[in-house]
């Protein structure tokens, strides 16, 4: 009995992420509801990205930055992490603010989009779900399923020592993808853990709220704490036992 090439592709993921670091292809079957959802949108919006949506940033990157999944108008629409949603551009404006991010012009936090010539230093931001889910809202079997391509481009990153989660769900993704324990590591806003590779984790809220926007000084907050502890100038935090 021949197999049908869905399940195929399936299967052949499944085995590859279970090895080795792979960005997930462009019509990545393994969540089905993400993946119907996806195709409704192409037949919406044909112009749009409507795929999972990549890494962005520096392959150098010290700092990645952890978001729960695109926005349906936002990273879906654009292809890349955080464009066009709430607190979005203040994330960005904020790396832009303390040199982690430049361009050719001088953008401020609305004028941040796919246009824009935005180059991040040092830093990379990836969701921890990376297909648009209904609602905005993926599933705890979603979340693992996609765990892989967190954990990977994380582990690919060799100058990796600060996470920022941006939310809990992001904040149990990222715990788990650099081998943490969540028991130990609670999440609460501006908290620290970290990790037995040495990677520290910070937490965030939310980039947005019940609709609303998050503060940029929120967000200038948690992003001068990252760099405090990457100078080294800060007391060492409890370690994350390792499950």
């Amino acid at each position: 009995m021949m197999t049908d090439p869905v399940t195929a592709l399936s299967d052949d993921l499944t085995d590859a992420v279970a090895t080795d670091m792979v960005e997930p292809p462009r019509d990545c079957p393994l969540c089905p509801r993400l993946a119907a959802f996806r195709e409704e949108q192409r037949l919406a919006h044909p112009d749009w990205h409507n795929a999972p949506v990549p890494v962005f940033g520096d392959p150098d990157a010290w700092l990645a930055i952890v978001g729960l999944s695109p926005g349906l108008k936002g990273g879906n629409r654009s292809g890349r992490t955080f464009d066009n949603e709430k607190g979005g551009g203040t994330l960005y404006g904020a790396l832009l603010a303390f040199r982690l991010a430049h361009d050719h012009e001088a953008l401020g936090p609305q004028e941040i989009g796919p246009e824009d010539d935005l180059v991040l230093d040092g830093v990379v931001t990836i969701d921890a779900v990376r297909c648009v889910p209904p609602n905005n809202q993926p599933t705890k079997e979603e979340l693992l399923t996609c765990r892989p391509f967190l954990a990977g481009p994380l582990a690919a990153l060799p100058e990796l020592r600060l996470v920022i989660a941006l939310g809990e769900e992001a904040h149990r993704s990222a715990v788990k993808a650099l081998g943490g324990k969540l028991p130990k590591a609670r999440y609460a806003p501006m908290a620290e853990h970290r990790f037995p590779s040495g990677v520290q984790l910070i937490d965030c809220a939310p980039l947005a709220t019940d609709g609303v926007a998050i503060e940029a000084a929120v967000l200038e907050a948690v992003v001068a704490r990252a760099l405090v502890l990457r100078s080294g100038e800060a007391a060492p935090v409890e370690d994350v036992a390792a499950p």
